[in-house]
């Protein structure tokens, strides 16, 4: 799918921002990413509320292969294919998908406060060490005395 196509199958939805993602792209709309259009198809952000629609369609979560094992990503299901020609179910579809992506990153707001009081203290330990450094390069570069004997 490309970029034109995928604004194209937007339209009824509303405005997105199509961005370049792995093989494809990553769809979003008020700054939450809500689909992927990946080589192997469509695929929107589902949670516990809306996993079961994509199961009643018969569709299936994403899934990749690494070199030892198949990795299937439970929150993002493959859009059911007679979809593409009912642009204003698809675009229910899609409003369901950014209110789940609005979901999961509304559970990790406090996540993201917690990371950030632990970089600020990797932070602070950083500048001590900087400080011993620049502490070390001074004396390093101060004249030593000689002893006269």
């Amino acid at each position: 799918m490309d970029r034109e196509f995928l604004i194209d199958l937007f339209a009824d939805f509303g405005p997105v921002t199509i961005r370049r993602m792995f093989s494809g792209y990553g769809i979003s709309a008020d700054g939450t990413n809500f689909a992927l259009s990946l080589r192997a198809g469509l695929y929107f952000r589902a949670d516990e509320e809306t996993i079961p629609r994509f199961e009643a369609e018969g569709s299936k979560p994403f899934q990749y292969q690494t070199s030892t094992r198949t990795v299937t990503v439970n929150s993002y299901w493959q859009l059911p294919a007679r979809l593409f020609d009912d642009s204003e179910e698809l675009a229910q579809w899609a409003r369901a998908a950014l209110a789940a992506a609005q979901r999961a990153a509304s559970r990790k707001r406090p996540r993201r406060k917690k990371a950030a009081k632990e970089s600020a203290k990797k932070g602070a330990g950083k500048k001590r060490v900087a400080k011993k450094k620049v502490a070390k390069k001074a004396k390093q570069k101060s004249p030593q005395r000689k002893s006269s004997s």
